[in-house]
């Protein structure tokens, strides 16, 4: 993790010589996360969630910026088992988070409305297994490491109040359990409000 700051921070200081206005701006964001597992796993639905965490905006040229990002992402799926013993509906949900680090090319199509695409890289914080009885830690079922590619769009207001709607697609096969070969990668919808300084 410290490896990974050092990083982000090395990034926004080199980014921040090219650009000899000085407009760099940081900012937070918060939202709603609707995740699911896609691939080898069945009956799964979407989860609702949400992550949060840091931006930095660094302009390159008047319509061209480029958007790091630092995120704590809870992300997984639910599981809808129906009827369970005497009747009782309940339903079970994988749980998994990450610290994510999407590193974004923002392209201001006009004033204010930007598109947004880039890669994603994410670092699995816990997973867990909850049935409604019991949540069991399953961590180990899982790479420690994901990759991806995020696309979107933003809306920002002049006063720094912004929003934004963004896919995250899970390129990478998570899957860690010996002698599986099922194949399973992340997919979330974000919806976020931000701020920027």
């Amino acid at each position: 993790m410290k490896k990974l700051l050092l990083l982000v921070a090395v990034a926004t200081f080199g980014f921040s010589n090219l650009n000899a206005q000085g407009d760099i701006k940081f900012g937070v964001k918060a939202g709603a996360n609707l995740a699911t597992l896609n691939g080898d796993l069945e009956d799964l639905k979407s989860k609702l969630s949400f992550h949060i965490g840091g931006v930095v905006e660094i302009p390159l040229t008047e319509k061209f910026s480029f958007q790091p990002e630092l995120l704590y992402s809870s992300q997984g799926a639910e599981l809808d088992e129906g009827l369970g013993f005497g009747g009782v509906s309940f339903n079970a949900k994988y749980k998994l988070d990450y610290v994510n680090v999407p590193l974004m090319a923002k392209y201001y199509v006009i004033d204010n409305l930007g598109v947004e695409f880039g890669p994603l890289v994410g670092f699995l914080v816990s997973a867990k297994f909850d049935d409604e009885t019991d949540e069991e830690d399953i961590k180990d079922n899982f790479k420690s490491i994901d990759f991806g590619l995020a696309a979107g769009a933003s809306y920002k207001l002049d006063f720094g109040l912004n929003f934004g709607l963004r896919y995250n697609l899970g390129l990478a096969d998570i899957n860690d359990v010996d002698g599986s070969d099922a194949k399973i990668n992340n997919g979330v919808f974000q919806v976020s409000v931000g701020y920027m300084f």
